[in-house]
């Protein structure tokens, strides 16, 4: 008898009505749902997963031990775009499938950058006078689907977008009415604001670096809300201490943070805590795309968004 069992492993839970409706949408196809939520000890996961085909998690770190562990297991999702918190080395040569949610929590994302930049820009809401977005030079780097609802959002405060794709044929060329450049450095070079939007991997990690963050204009604003180690630390360290007029804005705190609030207290602010898909919508959206492609995948072996 095939194992039903799909496993909702998250040490930060799914929304209660995003639960009801995941365990609808299993039950629906036939399914039966576990529950693992604020675990504190990985020797819970590990036992949780001993007995289940599917597994749904969020920032939760899957790595070899844990897919080991599910000696039933075929397929992880995570509910996300990003899925560098999942071996995915590992689970190819055990033969599981792993797939992401792209596009779900995107919109969320996007408000937050402009979120960030409205409390930086508006000096903290502490009465002081600030500046404005309209006019100022928005860049994206790179462009999916969280960069297709930023520039929606940019537009809509009247800056100019620009955006970066790899395989854009000439230096730049007109795409939804934004600009879009396949050179990094100009792009860092033109735009007052640029967003970091990237997947962390091995050809992504420390590519913000000294060399890209130098080309930036006065006053510019650097905004990550992809993964730390997109940044090269001690070159961001570098640029903010030679330029006193750059920004830097995340939701990722970096290794150096205290070093970075004692020495720059006035070019950086970072969010408690990783905030992007923390609203209600993008937790619902997310955890019910999971569930869909679990099913579809149990029941015909279809995999859309196979990340392995």
């Amino acid at each position: 008898m095939a194992n039903k069992r799909i496993l909702v492993a998250t040490e930060k839970p799914f929304a209660p009505a995003a639960v009801e409706q995941i365990r609808s949408i299993a039950e629906e196809n036939g399914f039966e749902l576990k529950l693992l939520e604020k675990y504190t000890e990985k020797s819970q996961l590990l036992e949780a997963v001993a007995d289940v085909a599917a597994l749904i998690v969020r920032s939760d770190k899957i790595d070899e031990e844990v897919l080991k562990a599910g000696k039933e297991l075929k397929v992880v999702v995570r509910a996300g775009a990003g899925y560098d918190n999942i071996d995915t080395k590992a689970a190819t040569e055990l033969g599981i499938c792993v797939q992401n949610t792209p596009g779900q929590n995107s919109n969320a994302v996007a408000e937050l950058v402009f979120a960030l930049l409205l409390y930086h820009m508006r000096k903290h809401f502490t009465g002081k006078s600030g500046s404005e977005l309209m006019g100022k030079r928005f860049g994206i780097m790179s462009y999916g689907n969280i960069g297709h609802n930023a520039a929606r959002i940019a537009k809509g405060f009247g800056m100019e977008v620009y955006g970066f794709q790899r395989l854009t044929p000439v230096n730049y060329a007109i795409k939804d009415g934004f600009k879009f450049f396949n050179d990094r450095k100009l792009m860092f070079s033109l735009c007052d604001i640029m967003m970091i939007a990237m997947p962390s991997a091995p050809n992504t990690k420390g590519m913000i670096n000294y060399d890209l963050m130098s080309q930036m204009p006065e006053n510019a604003i650097l905004v990550n809300i992809a993964r730390k180690d997109l940044i090269n630390e001690d070159d961001l360290v570098r640029i903010l201490e030679e330029r006193p007029d750059i920004t830097y804005l995340t939701d990722l705190k970096p290794d150096r943070e205290s070093e970075i609030l004692e020495r720059f207290p006035d070019q950086y602010f970072s969010t408690d805590k990783k905030l992007g898909a923390q609203t209600a919508e993008a937790n619902i959206n997310a955890g019910l795309a999971a569930t869909k492609q679990i099913c579809t995948f149990l029941q015909t072996g279809q995999a859309r968004y196979r990340v392995n």
